[in-house]
C-alpha cells in the first residue's frame, strides 16, 4: 500500500463523473423528490436483456449437470413471456416466484420483467402460512414454483383470491388441480431450451421509474413489508458497484479497465438466494449485462464449493461473511486450484475487521470487498473494497457520487449530526425504492423526500467513509437473513404456557449472530426448551427459530416505558456473555 492513496475520493469522483463519461451524474425529479441519477444509465431491464444477445453462444447458468447458454435462456424467457401474456398478464400485474436458486427462477424473473409485470420473489424458506401472506398481500395473479414450494403452497392456494394460475417446475407427476400446469409444458426442461424457437419477447413499453419487482423485508410489526423496486433502482445499483470498482483503480493510481465483451468471461459462484436483493440485483442483473457465467449450488456447502470453484474457474464468490470465513479457514483449501479467483465480496451481516486481513493473507491477488445496503436500497448502497477496505476494515465504505448520506439525531429534534457523532443513518439516491406495497403508513414513516430512514446507527469520518455502529431497529442478522425480533416473540406469545418473551442475539463467528429466546412461563406451566423451539419451527422459517431458549424466573425486566431491557437478558446465557453480563 506504499503511496496509497494516489488520488482523493473527491478527485476520483470528479474524474469519473465528467461530462459524457459512463458515470456522468445529473439531477432529476423522481417520484416527487429531487435526486442525483446516473445520466447515461440503460433505461430499463429491457435494455440489459437486449444486450445479452451479444453473448448468445456463451454458457450462462450452470446447475449440477445442466449447462445453459445465453441463447437458450433467452429462448426460454421469450416462450414464457408469450405464455404469460396469453394468460392475460399485463403491465403492473404481480407474478410470484417461489423457488430455490434454479435456472427456471432466472427465466421467470426476466419473462415477467420484460412484459411489464411486477415480479414478486417470495422467500423459499418461508412456511406455508408465510407464503400465503406474501401471495395475498402482493395480490399475485400467477405463481411460478418449484415442486417443493408447491407442496407448501398447495393447502393455502384457495385462500389466495387473486391467484389464477400456478406453474410448477421439476414435478415428476401431473398435478390434479385445474389451476396448476407443469412449467415444462411451456418451456421444456432446461436441457431443451436451446431447441426452442428463437423469437423476441413481447414488445411492451417500459420506463425507468416503472415498478418491476416487490421484494419482501421483515417488518417490526411482525408482518413483512413489500419494497417496491423500479428499473432505475436496479440499474443504479449496478452502476454504483461499477463506479466503486473504478474508483478503487483511480485511488491506487491506475486507469480503470474498459469493459470488453470479447474478454475473458467472469464466473460467479452464487451462494446467496435470488429471492434476496443481493442475489437478484447485485449478482444476476450485472451478470447478464456483462455476459458473465453463474454457477449454482443447491445449497451452500463449502466442501462441495471448493472443487466446484476449481472446476468452473470461478472468478468471484461470497455473499455473506459466513461464506468467506468458511473458505479461508477450510483445512484443505490448498488442495484446490483457485487461481482464477479475483474477488470475494459480502455484506448483509456484521463482518469482523480481521476477515479482510485473512482474505488478503490467504489470497494476495484477490480484491476483498464488503458493503452496506438493505432491501430498501435495492441491495448494496455503499461499498468498501481493495486498499480502502484494508485501510479501514471496520468501515462499510464511501458512498457513490449519486448518493447523499446524513447522520440524524435519534431524538425528536431531527438534527443532522457532525462528523464522528453517532446517530440514525439516512440515505438518498437512485437506489432507494419508492415505498412499501399497499402500506402508506410504513411508507410515510420510512421515506422522506427521497431519503430512507434506515434504522441503522452510524457515523461518518472526515473522508466521508461510513461506519455502521448498531441497529436502531429490533432486528438480528443471522448469516445475511434478517430476523425481526417481534415476529419470533409474537410466535412465542401464541404458546398457551408463555407469559413473557424476548429475543436477543448470541454472537457467532461466521453467522454474525444467532437468535436466542428468553421466556417467563405462566404459573404451573410445564414446557421444555425443545417444546418451544418446535412451536416456533411450526410457524416460522427455520432460520428464525431460536437456537437456545432460557427460562426467566419472573416477568422480564423493563424500563419505565415498559420496554424490555434486552441488555439485562444476557445474564440468561452466562456461558456466552459471562456471569456479569447484566452489570
Amino acid at each position: 500500500m506504499s503511496g496509497f492513496p494516489a488520488m482523493s475520493i473527491a478527485q476520483a469522483h470528479a474524474l469519473l463523473t465528467r461530462p459524457d463519461s459512463p458515470f456522468e451524474v445529473e439531477t432529476r425529479e423522481v417520484h416527487g423528490a429531487t435526486i442525483k441519477v446516473w445520466k447515461n444509465a440503460p433505461a430499463t431491464l429491457k435494455d440489459i436483456f437486449a444486450a445479452s444477445a451479444l453473448y448468445a453462444p456463451r454458457e450462462f447458468l450452470i446447475y449440477e449437470d445442466e449447462r445453459i447458454t445465453y441463447g437458450a435462456m433467452r429462448a426460454a424467457v421469450a416462450a414464457l413471456a408469450a405464455r404469460l401474456t396469453a394468460d392475460g398478464v399485463g403491465k403492473g400485474d404481480r407474478i410470484a416466484i417461489i423457488m430455490r436458486n434454479l435456472p427456471e427462477w432466472v427465466v421467470a424473473f426476466w419473462a415477467g420483467a420484460l412484459i411489464g409485470a411486477i415480479v414478486t420473489p417470495l422467500n423459499a424458506w418461508w412456511t406455508g402460512p408465510e407464503l400465503e401472506y406474501g401471495l395475498k398481500d402482493s395480490g399475485s395473479r400467477i405463481a411460478i414454483c418449484d415442486v417443493e414450494r408447491w407442496e407448501r403452497v398447495r393447502e393455502h392456494a384457495d385462500a389466495c383470491e387473486d391467484l389464477q394460475k400456478i406453474y410448477v417446475a421439476r414435478s415428476a407427476e401431473e398435478i390434479a388441480d385445474p389451476r396448476v400446469a407443469r412449467l415444462e409444458t411451456v418451456i421444456g426442461c432446461p436441457r431443451d431450451w436451446a431447441k426452442l424457437e428463437t423469437r423476441p419477447p413481447p414488445d411492451v413499453a417500459l420506463e425507468p421509474d416503472d415498478d418491476v419487482t416487490i421484494f419482501y423485508t421483515s417488518g417490526t410489526t411482525g408482518k413483512p413489508k413489500g419494497a417496491i423496486v423500479t428499473h432505475r433502482n436496479i440499474i443504479s445499483n449496478m452502476l454504483n458497484a461499477a463506479c466503486s470498482a473504478a474508483r478503487a483503480f483511480l485511488r491506487r493510481g491506475e486507469q480503470p479497465p474498459t469493459p470488453d465483451p470479447n474478454g475473458p468471461q467472469m464466473v460467479t459462484l452464487l451462494s446467496v438466494p435470488l429471492f434476496h436483493a443481493t442475489g437478484a440485483f447485485a449478482a444476476l442483473v450485472p451478470s447478464v449485462a456483462l455476459g458473465s457465467k453463474i454457477v449454482f449450488q443447491r445449497r451452500w456447502d463449502v466442501d462441495a464449493a471448493l472443487p466446484l470453484m476449481e472446476k468452473e474457474r470461478v472468478t468471484g464468490c461470497g455473499g455473506v461473511p459466513t461464506i468467506a470465513w468458511q473458505i479461508v479457514e477450510h483445512p484443505r483449501l490448498k488442495e484446490f486450484d483457485l487461481s482464477a479467483l479475483d474477488s470475494i465480496g459480502y455484506g448483509g451481516a456484521p463482518s469482523a475487521p480481521e476477515l479482510v486481513r485473512r482474505i488478503a493473507e490467504t489470497f494476495p491477488k484477490v480484491v476483498p470487498r464488503q458493503g452496506w445496503g438493505m432491501t430498501e436500497t435495492s441491495a448494496t448502497a455503499v461499498s468498501n473494497l481493495a486498499e480502502d477496505y484494508l485501510a479501514k476494515p471496520d468501515s462499510c465504505g464511501h458512498p457513490p457520487p449519486t448518493a447523499d448520506v446524513k447522520i440524524m439525531s435519534p431524538d425528536a429534534s431531527a438534527r443532522e449530526l457532525p462528523v464522528g457523532e453517532v446517530g440514525e443513518l439516512w440515505y438518498r439516491g437512485p437506489v432507494v425504492v419508492r415505498g412499501y406495497w399497499r402500506n402508506a403508513q410504513a411508507t410515510s414513516e420510512t421515506f422522506v423526500d427521497g431519503w430512507v430512514k434506515t434504522g441503522d446507527l452510524a457515523k461518518v469520518d472526515a473522508e466521508g467513509f461510513l461506519y455502521i455502529v448498531d441497529r436502531a431497529k429490533d432486528m438480528l442478522i443471522r448469516g445475511g437473513e434478517n430476523i425481526y425480533c417481534v415476529e419470533v416473540e409474537n410466535a412465542l406469545y401464541e404458546h398457551p404456557e408463555v407469559m413473557d418473551a424476548a429475543l436477543i442475539g448470541l454472537p457467532h463467528k461466521t453467522l454474525g449472530e444467532e437468535p436466542a429466546a428468553v421466556v417467563h412461563l405462566k404459573p404451573g406451566a410445564d414446557v421444555s426448551e425443545a417444546d418451544l423451539r418446535h412451536w416456533v419451527a411450526q410457524r416460522l422459517a427455520a432460520f428464525k427459530v431460536p437456537v437456545r431458549v432460557a427460562f426467566w424466573p419472573e416477568t422480564l425486566p423493563r424500563n419505565p416505558q415498559g420496554k424490555i431491557l434486552k441488555r439485562d437478558l444476557k445474564a440468561a446465557f452466562p456461558d456466552v456473555f459471562g456471569a456479569s453480563a447484566s452489570a
